[in-house]
């Protein structure tokens, strides 16, 4: 083994090696445009075989940024914010940046000015803020963001002007679930929605009444129960549902895994699924297929939504670095998809229905 596998290459080494000024090296690891293509080529072979890591305090002081994001989320048992967690770590490798992260045990009751002072103290670059919209949990913002020295991206919120967000369309995938079951002919279809607190539960909830009245059916309160997301609540609602209204056909579910509630329910009360009760969860996840029957859903792609949210707030910092122009703040819709499957409609295969 050579000497320089034993000890921390250096920039000087790789720029001996490849013949080139340190300069130079530090304008290949930067990716700035003013290198030749050959010249680049060779800094890039060097740096692969000599296994060169560029010093990132080193890269933080001359460009006097930390290459650091804050990323504050809440709710990692739920499935949703886990996901959306996982897309913004993969993303933030990939554009170079690493993550302080502040894991919230509450969603709402916390004292947003500490939160802020403490990501600043630890010199982020930026701020995503990926604990979900209840309640009134958005209102500290109002006073303290004019005046934040980085920028900070929302996940999962509400329009609101002069704010960047990212987030999923939920009342589309409500419409979706809902028309899909308007059309397979189900003239009384019930609604299990999530925390009515939660905003992306009130929106999918609106879409289904939406749904309904342009069809001209019913949406009162007898064809709503309220769950908490986990699937014990889909069953507990599903069978109150029923009690009300046992010519309920259809169901369409606030997320899968109440959905998975709901499917249980059916087997242990006899219910073929979708012959007596159709039903369509939304989320997608990766189980949701092999759910017995599998289960239909609106499919959100909650990894991609932290992918995105990461390039937004890299882009913007980018352009705040580089003094170039930056957009106005504005909101990303990500947009969810039907996934029709064997629980909505009999004539589907059990196998990979989409």
């Amino acid at each position: 083994m050579s000497a320089v596998t034993n000890r921390r290459v250096t920039i000087k080494q790789v720029a001996k090696e490849a013949g080139v000024s340190t300069q130079t090296v530090s304008r290949v690891v930067n990716e700035r445009t003013d290198v030749a293509t050959e010249t680049r080529q060779r800094v890039l072979t060097v740096i692969e075989r000599l296994g060169y890591q560029p010093n990132a305090i080193a890269r933080s002081l001359i460009q006097r940024r930390s290459f650091t994001l804050g990323v504050v989320t809440a709710g990692l048992d739920y499935v949703g914010p886990s996901r959306t967690l996982n897309g913004i770590t993969s993303n933030a490798e990939v554009l170079g940046y690493t993550l302080v992260l502040k894991e919230l045990r509450e969603f709402s009751g916390y004292d947003i000015n500490r939160i802020l002072d403490d990501l600043l103290a630890r010199q982020v670059d930026g701020i995503i803020w990926a604990v979900t919209e209840m309640g009134d949990n958005r209102d500290g913002f109002a006073e303290r963001l004019s005046t934040l020295p980085v920028p900070v991206v929302f996940l999962t919120m509400r329009d609101r002007p002069g704010l960047n967000i990212v987030t999923v369309d939920n009342r589309l995938g409500g419409r979706l679930a809902t028309q899909h079951l308007l059309d397979l002919g189900h003239k009384v279809i019930g609604h299990i929605s999530g925390p009515r607190d939660w905003w992306e539960a009130r929106r999918r909830k609106q879409a289904w009444c939406l749904a309904l009245d342009e069809a001209g059916l019913t949406d009162g309160d007898e064809l709503c129960v309220e769950g908490n997301w986990s699937s014990e609540s889909g069953g507990q609602a599903i069978a109150k549902l029923l009690g009300r209204r046992p010519d309920i056909s259809a169901v369409f579910v606030g997320n899968d895994q109440m959905a998975l509630g709901v499917l249980l329910y059916a087997h242990e009360n006899n219910l073929r699924v979708p012959q007596h009760l159709a039903i369509v969860g939304f989320d997608g996840i990766p189980e949701a297929e092999y759910f017995w029957p599998p289960l239909a859903t609106i499919e959100q792609d909650q990894h991609e939504l932290g992918c995105v949210a990461v390039s937004e707030l890299v882009e913007i910092i980018e352009a705040r670095n580089t003094e170039s122009a930056i957009e106005e703040p504005k909101t990303i819709r990500l947009q969810p998809k039907l996934i029709p499957r064997a629980s909505s409609v009999s004539t589907l295969s059990n196998n990979h229905q989409q």
